[in-house]
């Protein structure tokens, strides 16, 4: 495994002062492994299949959160962050999945887009309100299971 070092048992990290695209206030690239770790390749590489194995047990739980009950997307990116600790690859998707967050967050905000966010809203309430009155009209309101029979 090339991990882009100079000697044996060394191990490739990026630097603290490194940034990605300029970005201000960034943590650098790369593991985040304690040093004894790092400086041991067959430690380091144990770690990284440690890391990975709960990263994976807790974005396959989230996986199955998405139609059960429970947080489900929550404990993904949680796994993800877990991924991130040692992964270059998972602190890109985090990034970026922070920044379509935050530009989604401030589109949202915008006022143009909360006022149709609002008639949207209120027009479809109004649809609804319009299907449960036809419902009730030519159905009446009844309960789906017969009470007075018991």
């Amino acid at each position: 495994m090339n991990t882009g070092s100079d000697g044996p048992g060394e191990v490739a990290v990026a630097s603290g002062d490194v940034k990605v695209d300029g970005a201000e206030g960034e943590r650098a690239l790369g593991s985040r492994a304690p040093a004894f770790i790092k400086a041991r390749r067959v430690l380091h590489l144990s770690w990284q299949v440690g890391v990975f194995i709960v990263g994976l047990a807790v974005v396959a739980a989230g996986v199955v959160m998405l139609p059960l009950p429970g947080p489900g997307w929550v404990v993904i990116f949680g796994g993800m962050a877990i991924w991130a600790t040692e992964f270059v690859w998972a602190q890109l998707v985090l990034r970026w999945t922070k920044r379509k967050v935050t530009e989604a967050a401030q589109r949202a905000l915008d006022p143009k887009v909360r006022r149709r966010n609002i008639i949207l809203t209120a027009i479809g309430l109004v649809i609804v309100a319009v299907l449960v009155g036809i419902y009730v009209w030519k159905f009446g309101f009844m309960m789906p299971w017969k009470i007075k029979d018991q």
